[in-house]
């Protein structure tokens, strides 16, 4: 009686995860299943992190996780603590799959000190130059950047935004500024 329930059981799990997989293999926009895209859950995960196996980028939910805490309030917003030189705010960015950040917009507050933990995903190695936005969008020598970020690879780099802005971030690896990735950053205060 216990081994018919042990495999009930398993095929009762395998059914679970090729429904899963079949439910991620549609979709892909935010809100819908993906395999380890942009959608609000699925197998892998969401870049919004809302759940999925794995976790999501922002790590709300998932078996294993996410790729760090939910973000907390932001600039503005009640209950926001401004990163500072001695402790920087930890701000987490996917780069990819393919030639886009995620997230593509971020909000700091003037005179704040950011750390951004930069993990690529998919098979491109990507940078994260942050600073300026003329700077950045030059890809002037000097700008601070985190280079030659491989697969699954994180790496950071530490800004202070004491200046009105505007501010950007890119990856200036051959082909990628040109196809698209870039983002803006927002001074808030």
């Amino acid at each position: 009686m216990s081994t018919r329930l042990g495999l009930a059981g398993a095929g009762l799990l395998i059914a679970g995860v090729v429904l899963i997989g079949a439910g991620s293999a549609f979709g892909g926009g935010v809100g819908y299943a993906s395999v380890m895209g942009t959608g609000g859950f699925g197998m892998m995960g969401g870049a919004t992190g809302a759940g999925g196996m794995m976790g999501g980028a922002t790590g709300t939910g998932g078996m294993m996780g996410g790729f760090g805490a939910a973000p907390g309030p932001g600039p503005g917003q009640p209950g926001f603590v401004a990163g500072t030189q001695a402790s920087p705010r930890v701000v987490r960015v996917l780069a990819g799959p393919g030639y886009s950040f995620s997230p593509a917009a971020i909000s700091v507050a003037k005179g704040e000190t950011v750390t951004f933990e930069v993990t690529s995903m998919g098979g491109l190695t990507h940078e994260f130059m942050v600073g300026p936005a003329d700077a950045v969008a030059a890809d002037k020598a000097g700008t601070p950047e985190a280079a030659d970020i491989g697969m699954m690879q994180t790496k950071s780099v530490t800004y202070t935004f004491d200046g009105a802005g505007p501010y950007a971030f890119a990856c200036h690896a051959p082909g990628h500024y040109e196809a698209g990735m870039r983002g803006t950053i927002t001074v808030v205060g």
